[in-house]
């Protein structure tokens, strides 16, 4: 009988031979309230693979919110938001996120995925053209993919490049600039005001992804945006509640008029079952801890530039920033996944990261520090990278 998943065989097994084949594990139990710990396959593992920036995943105050929320409004949505599955909560965190972004409006999506293929989709079509930073989230990239503009990747972080770009490709119908703010895989941050000068320039839209930054940076947490004092300069501000909240989905901030629009264009808000009302009510605990608890916040960041500075005197190579997404860069797909096996034995949780999320070359250990680590903890897993290191014999990177 012939094989109909022959050609997925031959898939698997060229994607085994490149170290890039993957496989879901699962997390047998989180084993205390800082989400510093997990325990997978029956070993107890220090997280440092999460993007549960400010520990609150596991915060008594979210667990609460989303139990009350069931008890009132059942386990699930039940019906897309424009067909009455959107709760009185939903209009309360919308009114909540503008006035914390300091926008007119605002409107929750289910997750980042979405609210980025959707919102792009939406923005741009068959004429336009999308500028977009190399490095950017694989959602932006489906995004423009889905929308059917032309696509122009400028180099990461190259605002000249960028200007060649819109300079070449002028006469498009429509022009959408759209990076990450934090980069997901790098740690690092783009040039916002050089964007914001161009976006002016050239007549464009702005629009960013705030994923990694909301929680993180800002006075309030709102984002980088806000910390560099450009948050009325952007078009379209995009963010999650799945990594800094702890929690799940995603928004958009922007003027009434972006807002209205979208509402009515995006198919991905519009065909997509409501969140349910205990995500949405656990968004809302987080939210609130987000903006008052500047202390949090701020152990997060020193944490972060603590132990991005021991791996660096250590001899690893980091990437730059303070975010508290610390790649160990090691190169090769199969070293990298080396690093990340042996890091498991010793008890660490760190994912090897390859391509394609990552180009070719540029494998790397994705370390993640939380505001709920201890320095002890960060230490001992540097000890541990280096004496993996020196079992494998290799020298320092710098």
């Amino acid at each position: 009988m012939d094989n109909r998943y022959a050609w997925m065989d031959e898939e698997w097994a060229r994607l085994e031979s490149m170290s890039q084949a993957r496989q879901i594990r699962s997390v047998e139990s989180i084993l205390d309230e800082r989400g510093a710990w997990i325990r997978i396959a029956g070993r107890d593992l220090l997280n440092l693979s999460s993007n549960n920036y400010l520990g609150l995943a596991q915060d008594p105050r979210l667990k609460e919110a989303a139990t009350r929320a069931i008890e009132i409004w059942g386990a699930g949505a039940a019906a897309s938001r424009l067909v009455h599955g959107s709760c009185a909560l939903y209009a309360q965190l919308e009114h909540r996120l503008a006035e914390w972004k300091q926008r007119e409006s605002a409107l929750v999506f289910a997750n980042g995925y979405v609210a980025n293929t959707g919102v792009i989709s939406a923005l741009v079509g068959r004429g336009d053209a999308v500028f977009s930073d190399r490095l950017n989230h694989a959602s932006i990239v489906d995004g423009i993919v889905l929308s059917r503009a032309e696509h122009y990747r400028y180099r990461h972080g190259d605002s000249e490049h960028l200007e060649h770009l819109l300079k070449k490709h002028g006469d498009a119908r429509r022009k959408v600039i759209v990076t990450d703010t934090i980069f997901s895989m790098d740690g690092d941050t783009a040039p916002l005001v050089e964007l914001v000068n161009l976006r002016d320039q050239y007549g464009a839209l702005l629009m960013v992804d705030e994923a990694h930054a909301g929680g993180v940076l800002g006075e309030r947490g709102e984002g980088l945006c806000h910390e560099l004092g450009l948050q009325d300069e952007v078009d379209v501000i995009m963010g999650t509640f799945s990594k800094a909240f702890g929690s799940y989905g995603a928004y958009i901030c922007a003027d009434r008029s972006v807002i209205r629009y979208l509402t009515s264009k995006a198919r991905s808000l519009i065909y997509s079952t409501a969140l349910p009302p205990s995500v949405i009510a656990s968004v809302h605990a987080a939210l609130t801890i987000v903006q008052e608890d500047t202390g949090r916040r701020a152990g997060l960041r020193q944490k972060a530039g603590w132990f991005r500075e021991r791996l660096r005197m250590r001899g690893f190579a980091v990437g730059e920033g303070d975010a508290p997404i610390i790649p160990v860069m090691i190169g090769d797909n199969e070293r990298a996944l080396h690093y990340s096996r042996k890091l498991e034995e010793r008890g660490v949780a760190a994912v090897a990261i390859r391509p394609p999320t990552v180009p070719a070359g540029t494998a790397r250990i994705r370390l993640t520090v939380t505001a709920t680590h201890t320095e002890d903890e960060l230490e001992w897993a540097a000890v541990q990278l280096c004496a993996i290191r020196d079992e494998r014999g290799e020298g320092r990177s710098r």
